[in-house]
């Protein structure tokens, strides 16, 4: 009898599973005739025969499961691209602040190398004084672009030098000369970036620095490369973060390599140099989906350590309170003894 009964029961539960996956194998193997036989014989079979039994149901249910699971798992890095790790960013502690000088690095990558096919509408240049520049800095760089403005007395639009009250660039007049430029592809707007996706932060790094050779029997399209993070795994914006791209100011990149990896060799930097291009450009994006993150930081240990004081004090304000009310009783007391 129980060995009717787990049969029905496997026969089911592969039947649901090969609708989803590719578990018909194991239907094919549940139906073989050996199998079948050893279940059909359920009467001749005693106590050691049925745990066998319990035994090999259970084992097909199990790689069933798995099977199914992988399945499942595949199918959803496929689609969602692949999971990203969490990196441990300077900024992201609860007393921790956006370290100024990873942004001012970051801004030169974007400068560099992102700002020809992606903008920034909702940045000003004078958001960067103060942040990565000074104000003197940030007005030179600013009366480097020109900026259509107008109309004037003539009712006629004319150029100037741009100033600190101006937003960044845009690399394209409208999104038809931008997907035309770009095969079709439209290049995001990075302002929110950070915010716009997924564990962003570490999805945006793990973007620009995660691109390899596909794996074998995955074909990519001409003008697309792979990217196992990128939902689908082919993505058209090409590896930018290479070696080479840009020069950090002020021999920035000498002294970067030199406090960080102090005592390798020079050949071994370049593979680091690109992860901390990206780790500045990413911190220089996170700065700007949330320029306000160190003062909200600010209120917030203002606030608690305004209730910290408020929870020692109020204790001891009561008790000062208290010893007071009753010695002015107790004197009271004592004056209106002292009339008798």
């Amino acid at each position: 009898m129980a060995g009717g009964v787990i049969q029905q029961l496997l026969r089911k539960k592969l039947l649901s599973q090969s609708t989803h996956n590719d578990c018909g194998c194991l239907l094919l193997i549940l139906q073989a005739p050996f199998v079948s036989s050893l279940l059909s014989k359920r009467d001749n079979f005693g106590s050691g025969s049925e745990k066998s039994l319990r035994a090999l149901a259970l084992l097909g249910a199990g790689i069933s499961g798995f099977l199914g699971f992988a399945t499942v798992a595949f199918a959803d890095e496929a689609e969602h691209g692949l999971e990203c790790q969490n990196y441990p960013w300077p900024h992201k502690g609860i007393l921790s602040s956006y370290d100024h000088g990873s942004i001012h690095r970051g801004h030169q990558v974007y400068q560099q190398v992102c700002a020809s096919c992606h903008s920034m509408s909702l940045i000003s240049y004078r958001d960067l004084v103060g942040i990565a520049y000074t104000e003197e800095e940030t007005k030179v760089m600013a009366t480097k672009i020109e900026v259509e403005d107008g109309p004037e007395d003539e009712c006629e639009m004319f150029t100037r030098p741009g100033k600190l009250s101006d937003r960044f660039p845009q690399p394209y007049v409208n999104e038809q000369i931008a997907r035309f430029a770009n095969r079709g592809a439209y290049p995001l707007d990075l302002s929110l970036i950070t915010k716009a996706r997924h564990n962003g932060q570490n999805y945006v790094f793990a973007l620009l620095t995660g691109y390899c050779d596909p794996p074998t029997g995955v074909s990519i399209r001409e003008g697309l490369h792979y990217n196992p993070y990128f939902p689908g795994g082919a993505i058209a914006m090409s590896k930018m973060l290479n070696d080479g791209v840009l020069e950090y100011d002020d021999d920035a990149r000498i002294n970067l390599i030199i406090s960080v990896f102090g005592c390798f060799v020079w050949q071994l930097t370049n593979f680091f140099f690109m992860a901390w291009m990206g780790k500045d450009v990413v911190t220089f994006l996170t700065w700007a989906a949330e320029p306000e993150m160190e003062e909200r930081k600010q209120a917030g240990r203002f606030l608690f350590s305004a209730c910290i004081k408020g929870i020692t004090l109020f204790p001891i304000r009561i008790g000062n309170t208290y010893r007071s009310t009753r010695w002015v009783h107790r004197t009271k007391s004592w004056e209106r003894f002292s009339l008798f």
